[in-house]
């Protein structure tokens, strides 16, 4: 069979690479993939930070530019966070994406463990479902000036400390006043952010081809506070009116302190990321695996 990708590189869940005990399991699974992937005619590059932590010498390392700049397929292997951050990275690049389920839920990373090598050579010469995913950019403004910047590929959320009571936040959508939100915080979803913290907050499900955003207040005081969908081409704005001790996190990894008055801006990227998925998969049969749908009891 003909292969569609032959430059591919594999990325892992990064162990800790002082732990022997930690990395050998990690170390074992990343050479037998490797190799797997060799035997079916690519080249195979290993992501240099999955490299140290393994320990591995066998492939060639590149960083995740590199990756972008010269591989024609990323295999990720882990969970939905390493998807996530391997994502926003190659973004960018229009790299796509596997991903090999190494975690719990596995929203994004949709192929068993025990099934890859049973998946990947079909998928390899091409028999795929192509799944392009919206991700947002975000900016913390203080006096006008930008102190902060970064990607999200599942949520942008503005939260109250831990030691603080309520925020009070100021939203706008396309200089429109929304309203003002005393809550716990607030959360802008992507949809493939709408099955993470947002669902959890009581936000919608969003299908992935949907172009909108969920607007999802966390623990609001007023009841009537309900979670909004906006049209992702716009901007959304929230502004710091008072809180002790806020912040914001973008996919719950990046995070800023923030003052009274800064604000939080988010647009629609215009970078892509693009997961790959086995030829017949659906995004409502992943909803129903996953969320325990028609499973009663």
């Amino acid at each position: 069979m003909a292969l569609k990708f032959t430059r591919v590189a594999l990325v892992g869940k990064y162990q800790d690479a002082s732990s022997a005990s930690a990395a050998q399991p990690a170390r074992e699974l990343m050479t037998e993939i490797g190799t797997f992937l060799q035997q079916q005619g690519c080249q195979v590059s290993l992501e240099d930070r999955t490299a140290a932590s393994t320990g591995l010498t066998q492939f060639q390392t590149l960083d995740l530019a590199g990756i972008g700049a010269q591989c024609e397929l990323c295999v990720v292997v882990g969970g939905d966070g390493t998807m996530l951050g391997v994502g926003r990275e190659l973004a960018r690049h229009g790299t796509p994406l596997i991903g090999i389920n190494q975690g719990r839920l596995g929203f994004i990373t949709d192929i068993p463990l025990g099934d890859y090598a049973r998946l990947l050579p079909a998928m390899l010469a091409g028999a795929f479902e192509d799944d392009p995913r919206a991700l947002m950019q975000g900016w913390v403004k203080r006096e006008g000036a930008c102190v902060f910047e970064a990607l999200a590929m599942n949520d942008v959320v503005v939260n109250r400390g831990a030691a603080s009571g309520m925020v009070e936040l100021s939203v706008e959508v396309d200089g429109h006043f929304v309203a003002n939100y005393r809550a716990d915080g607030i959360i802008i979803a992507t949809p493939t952010g709408s099955t993470a913290y947002s669902l959890s907050a009581g936000g919608p499900l969003l299908h992935p081809l949907l172009p909108g955003l969920a607007l999802v207040p966390i623990s609001p005081h007023a009841l009537s506070n309900r979670p909004i969908v906006l049209a992702d081409p716009g901007e959304i704005a929230i502004e710091i009116v008072a809180a002790r001790d806020a912040s914001a996190s973008f996919d719950m990894q990046t995070l800023t302190s923030l003052h009274r008055g800064d604000r939080i801006i988010v647009r629609r990227s215009e970078h892509r990321a693009r997961f790959l998925h086995p030829q017949g998969w659906s995004y409502f049969d992943t909803l129903r695996e996953k969320l325990h749908w028609n499973k009663g009891g």
